[in-house]
């Protein structure tokens, strides 16, 4: 699919297929209204501020807690920057449109209300049960496996491919039918071949989501053809999985070295 030009506020020309490097929130802005069908968003979820690793752990390596700059901020700014973020985001979302937001305990609540206050419509709260999580390491605590996908929707006659959702959900009824999916999802952190490394051998973003995550979701609230946003683009993971399911696709990434990876990425993809 090619790019596809509409005009902006300054003038300049809103395309799709591709990435935008700048804060998602100066970039959405400008764009024209109501133009995106399905957002996915994975902002940053302000849990960054200690640094924790764990040298030859035997059950997946080497572990290093996420430690980001761009991943702390006060709770204060983090809750103004949410709201920020979402109004820019239902502005640009169509009326029937729909946004999923990937978070954990420590920036759910914040994104809740948020989601709310601007009129945001809530379909389901998914538990990811991550089945190669971390072990516990302070054990001070029950161990973390899972993290959640908000999914809400802007207006009525949002999209939702039921019968799709239920060709691909792997669970099977005993008749070996087709089963309905339901809102607690298990798969495996992102690893192996997908998992995209830097020089070092480390990943190369902290928190790549596995491409299963996105196709479950594109899938089920969009059709070939529609617009996919995401404004937190990372290593590109969104934009991929679109191009490669059919859809068209624009993303927004604020650090440089993520966007090389993405582009990259989508650059290698048939």
């Amino acid at each position: 699919m090619g790019k596809t030009s509409l005009v902006t506020k300054d003038n300049s020309k809103f395309k799709i297929n591709k990435i935008y490097h700048g804060d998602c929130i100066k970039i959405m802005s400008n764009w024209p209204e109501k133009n995106v069908n399905l957002i996915f968003a994975d902002p940053p979820y302000n849990l960054s501020g200690a640094k924790l690793e764990w040298r030859g752990n035997k059950t997946g390596g080497d572990w290093f807690k996420m430690n980001e700059d761009w991943d702390q901020m006060s709770e204060a700014e983090y809750m103004n920057f949410s709201y920020k973020w979402l109004e820019q985001a239902k502005r640009v979302l169509k009326d029937n449109g729909s946004i999923y937001i990937s978070c954990t305990y420590h920036n759910i609540g914040e994104l809740v209300i948020n989601l709310k206050k601007l009129g945001f419509k809530c379909l389901n709260i998914i538990t990811w049960y991550k089945s190669n999580s971390m072990p516990n390491m302070t054990k001070r605590q029950f161990t973390h496996a899972c993290e959640y996908v908000l999914y809400f929707a802007k207006g009525s006659g949002w999209t939702f491919n039921y019968n799709k959702t239920k060709q691909i959900n792997p669970e099977k009824t005993k008749e070996g039918a087709p089963k309905q999916m339901r809102d607690l999802w298990v798969f495996p952190l992102c690893q192996g071949q997908e998992r995209i490394k830097a020089h070092n051998g480390r990943a190369a973003h902290p928190t790549q989501k596995p491409e299963a995550l996105l196709e479950r979701i594109i899938i089920a609230s969009s059709k070939k053809g529609n617009l996919v946003l995401d404004p937190f683009l990372g290593s590109g993971t969104t934009a991929a999985v679109a191009k490669r399911l059919g859809r068209n696709w624009v993303g927004i990434e604020k650090e440089k070295q993520y966007v090389a990876i993405a582009r990259k990425r989508l650059g290698q993809l048939k």
